[in-house]
């Protein structure tokens, strides 16, 4: 019989989802998911997995309680393995017994992943403790869906109070607890986006805190009431894994949507490093790095590597693969004492460092065109050792150092291809208008992602985002292929890429 598991998401950053909820993530061949779901986390699922979309954001259109109940069983019947996401934890206003009574009504076993949840989570990385021994030996925690059902005379009582969905009604909150003798001294703190890089603080107390947050976006929000707020200023001063408080006061890209279309395994330091800078992103892989079809062209040339004056490395691929090969034929980085190792890219180089090796050159502008114009020495005679990819690498280098008079021995050490499929996460996002950036690293993936979006998108789709670009070569082929290139980095690299997005965004 099919198993249906209800997954807490936490509060929203992939860092804060516990273990067993990442390994049944990978499981699900259905995925139910709410609006406030970081959709970074829908990158966990498997490619081919069936992603529903079943909104519950407040203000906003979304399917009914009693409609999602359904959609559970109607996939239960299927006897894939369905797994429902919800923010935080499930069981905290979670809404998960009408669910679960559904299941057990129809007879599905199903099993309850917990989550981090919010109301533990946003006072904790603002700096807030719910409890202290002096200021607050309890606290309550409430949702102010519905105001006028809370009692307010005892909530008005307890040290702390800690308020899920009031942002929206902020004025009722701070009214009832003045009416209910509440000091208006009394400090509040609101935590919007709560453990995201958007994370957002407001701190004040209840006599100015509607005059202050006026006009402002304050949804979706955690409210903490009591005299535990004000002790915020002196935890935080200590604290490394605070997150930064206003980011959109910070960066440019807080809150926009980048589609990162790297090959899998090379995605996730550039998306960390976006997140960093605020924006929300969701990997769209337009490359798979494989094998060669024969490694025999390498091994010969490992094997025969102290004939060569000089060995190119133009991308952390090419070096991961000479090494796993130079490990194979039982050597190591010894064997290329006499032999200099121009890179191209400080990427490049700090891969080739991890292998206990500082490169003889790298070129300016961390491109392969400058590598044969700065040579530190004239080409001609030198015998260079070139592992590459197998199919689809620039000419150029080759044959302008052939042409100084270099004999260049190209080896295949991997080969990048175009996925099979494409991810249904980043394609569904296109197709609703949620992407705000797309960026491209080559001019490979440019290609790959035209090939895999073919016509599932509508015509002229790409006016309504930002398409950035790495380099030169790579925005060639976005304006022959796309029609457009927005931004290009001036420095070829993803934090040159990112550099170059701030930049834009801001101008824009």
């Amino acid at each position: 019989m099919s198993k249906i598991y209800i997954v807490g998401a936490g509060p929203g950053a992939i860092s804060y989802l516990t273990v067993r909820a990442r390994d049944v993530l990978a499981l699900a061949e259905v995925l139910i998911y709410d609006a406030l779901v970081d959709r970074g986390l829908l990158n966990l699922v498997p490619r081919d997995c069936a992603l529903v979309n079943v909104g519950k954001r407040g203000g906003q259109p979304s399917m009914l309680q009693a409609e999602i109940d359904l959609l559970l069983v109607e996939y239960a019947q299927t006897g894939k393995v369905v797994v429902r996401l919800k923010s935080g934890d499930p069981f905290i206003f979670g809404r998960v017994t009408a669910e679960l009574d559904a299941l057990m009504a129809a007879g599905y076993e199903y099993e309850v992943v917990p989550g981090l949840s919010t109301a533990l989570v946003a006072p904790l990385l603002a700096g807030i403790p719910l409890t202290d021994p002096v200021l607050s030996r309890g606290f309550a925690v409430v949702t102010a869906h519905l105001p006028d059902d809370l009692d307010w005379d005892a909530l008005a009582r307890m040290p702390t109070v800690v308020i899920l969905m009031g942002a929206r009604q902020l004025d009722q909150v701070v009214a009832q607890l003045l009416k209910h003798n509440r000091p208006a001294n009394t400090p509040i703190a609101i935590i919007r986006w709560a453990g995201t890089p958007q994370q957002q603080i407001w701190v004040s107390d209840l006599a100015q805190v509607i005059a202050e947050t006026a006009g402002l976006e304050l949804s979706p929000a955690v409210i903490i009431v009591g005299q535990v707020v004000r002790l915020r200023t002196y935890l935080t001063s200590g604290m490394s894994n605070s997150v930064i408080e206003n980011a959109s006061n910070s960066t440019f890209l807080a809150g926009k949507t980048v589609l990162v279309t790297r090959a899998s395994g090379q995605a996730s330091e550039f998306s960390e490093l976006l997140r960093s800078h605020g924006a929300k992103v969701l990997e769209l892989p337009t490359l798979e790095i494989v094998p060669p079809s024969s490694w025999d062209d390498l091994d010969r040339a490992i094997n025969h590597i102290t004939d060569f004056d000089w060995l190119i490395l133009t991308s952390t691929n090419g070096v991961d693969a000479f090494f796993a090969r130079l490990q194979q034929a039982g050597k190591d980085s010894r064997a290329l004492a006499g032999v200099k190792i121009a890179v191209v890219g400080q990427k490049t180089a700090k891969s080739l460092q991890q292998h206990g090796i500082k490169p003889d050159f790298i070129p300016p502008d961390f491109i392969a065109d400058a590598l044969v114009a700065n040579f530190p020495e004239s080409p001609a005679g030198q015998r260079i050792l070139f592992p590459r990819v197998e199919t689809g690498g620039r000419e150029v280098l080759v044959k302008e150092l052939t042409d100084l008079g270099a004999i260049v021995v190209e080896v295949a050490g991997y080969q990048s291809r175009c996925p099979d499929s494409i991810n249904p996460t980043g394609l569904n996002s296109l197709q609703q208008q949620e992407i705000d950036i797309i960026t491209f690293a080559s001019s490979k993936t440019v290609k790959h992602f035209c090939q895999l979006i073919g016509t599932s998108l509508p015509s002229g789709w790409q006016d309504q985002l930002c398409i950035a670009s790495i380099g030169p070569q790579t925005s060639a082929t976005c304006r022959e292929l796309l029609g457009k290139v927005d931004i290009e980095a001036t420095e070829y690299t993803l934090p040159g890429l990112v550099a170059a997005l701030e930049l834009g965004v801001a101008i824009n």
